[in-house]
């Protein structure tokens, strides 16, 4: 699918207008479904929110970002604050907030073998090199990440 001419039809059929620029894919984007750039009008659109929740989420989307697109190139308000913004949004049926996607990294917790105190991270820690921090006794992990 070429992501620009998709976001050239959503346009054309919910808007009645044009969309002029270029649309992108961004792989980096993690918790956001897309972007505006007023700078150059460009949007870029997280891959992650197609796969994950399909083709009628992500057209609503590419319509909420087509909302700020418009609403710029029109000289009205376009950030979500705006009262422009929140009719025409609501007017297309466009997502207000991205879905939170279920894949979402978990934590890894560890427990002191000696006072039993627990610890919560992100990333895993070399056993053999860190201690409790209260008793200097050794970590075990307690249970396994969501990757």
């Amino acid at each position: 699918m070429n992501l620009t001419d998709y976001v050239n039809e959503v346009s054309l059929e919910d808007f009645a207008k044009p969309f002029k620029h270029h649309a992108y894919w961004n792989k980096r984007l993690r918790t956001t479904g897309g972007r505006f750039f007023p700078k150059d009008g460009h949007l870029d659109f997280n891959p992650k929110m197609f796969q994950e929740f399909g083709q009628e989420t992500f057209r609503r989307i590419v319509r909420h970002e087509l909302c700020h697109y418009h609403l710029y190139f029109e000289g009205k308000g376009y950030q979500h604050k705006d009262l422009d913004f929140k009719r025409l949004l609501k007017e297309v049926d466009g997502l207000r907030y991205a879905p939170r996607s279920t894949k979402e990294r978990g934590s890894i917790n560890y427990r002191c073998q000696k006072c039993g105190h627990c610890y919560k991270r992100q990333r895993r820690i070399n056993l053999q090199k860190y201690v409790c921090s209260f008793c200097r006794g050794h970590l075990k992990e307690i249970n396994q990440s969501k990757d």
